[in-house]
């Protein structure tokens, strides 16, 4: 081979190669083909937000969420059934989602690498803002004759799936009444499997963590007397000050039919969202949720403000998000 044609090669290579490169640069970060434009809403052209099972509150609340989101700032919305809180930080760290419903103690495990985290920390995800308390609720029959946390023992209790929001706080509340998972016969089921098995008498009682009032359990009290179990105050200060997310919470008489009101904990439900989401997505996201928050329907809607958007988060807050509540609570 002579060397004009070696030359004529190279120059060729080098053609290609630059090329390349430019297509790169100028695809890097693209989403769909979008990202790059002045207009960061129309970078993404879709968005999923994650919810939970149908039975529970974020799926309730989700789907006029999404079509908030989707109302103000153009870009198509849906909200998605998923196994919530833990699964959902999981899925927004593998780029599957965009937006999650979670408790406000699994984001904190999982920023910090703790517990269900402990060998997954995902620290690509900040905070939209906080929403309403999500009650940790004991549920059981009136039938079943269990009326506390001791009387847990030996039966079948639904605790939800490991790893999930709501298996930890079964097992930090067994803790504190002296219990663990190996006094009960634990059973691995979503809020509607809870329900039913319950109605079936294949179960006891069942942890769920959630909104009140909960689909799951008005569908129960439907067809049969409802009882929670209550977390008594000395019990609750000393889970405070062990896990200090949580919070003491109240059920109202009335709510399932309840007689009286019933004292338990609570910890924060929160929306999170991709570090990667541009800042002035990010914003538009965040003001469409907030400031459309009166126009739900749900019995939580009404708590969901701007002014308290903030509260108990323990994770860092997106810079469009932060840019929101920075200027409405100016």
């Amino acid at each position: 081979m002579n060397k004009k044609l070696l030359g004529l090669i190279s120059m060729l290579l080098i053609a290609v190669l630059a090329l390349a490169a430019c297509n790169s640069t100028d695809d890097a970060g693209k989403k769909d083909g979008a990202k790059g434009d002045s207009d960061s809403s129309k970078e993404y052209k879709f968005l999923s937000v994650l919810t939970g099972g149908t039975q529970g509150t974020y799926y309730a609340l989700g789907g006029a969420i999404a079509e908030f989101i989707e109302t103000d700032t153009g870009v198509k919305t849906s909200a998605e059934v998923s196994q919530a809180s833990a699964a959902n930080m999981t899925a927004l760290k593998d780029g599957k989602a965009e937006i999650a419903f979670v408790q406000t103690d699994i984001a904190y495990y999982a920023q910090e690498g703790e517990l269900m985290f402990k060998d997954d920390k995902v620290d690509t995800v900040s905070a939209i803002g906080s929403l309403y308390p999500e009650t940790v609720q004991l549920v059981t029959l009136e039938k079943t004759g269990i009326k506390t946390f001791e009387d847990l023992k030996g039966k079948s209790v639904s605790v939800g799936a490991p790893g999930s929001g709501t298996y930890a706080n079964a097992e930090q509340l067994l803790e504190i009444h002296g219990l663990t998972m190996d006094d009960i016969k634990p059973q691995n089921l979503d809020f509607g499997e809870s329900q039913e098995s319950l109605q079936a008498g294949q179960i006891d009682a069942a942890f769920i963590t959630a909104g009140t009032p909960t689909g799951a359990v008005e569908g129960l009290n439907a067809v049969a007397k409802v009882f929670v179990v209550p977390v008594e105050d000395d019990k609750a200060d000393e889970l405070i000050s062990k896990y200090q997310y949580y919070a003491k919470e109240v059920i109202p008489a009335g709510t399932y039919g309840l007689a009286e009101d019933t004292p338990t904990v609570s910890v924060g439900a929160m929306l999170v969202i991709q570090n990667e989401v541009p800042e002035d997505l990010a914003y538009e996201i965040t003001k469409a949720i907030y400031d459309n928050a009166p126009k739900l329907q749900h019995a939580k809607g009404k708590l969901i403000k701007a002014e308290t958007g903030l509260d108990g988060i323990g994770i860092p807050v997106h810079p469009g998000a932060q840019k929101y509540f920075d200027e409405v609570n100016k």
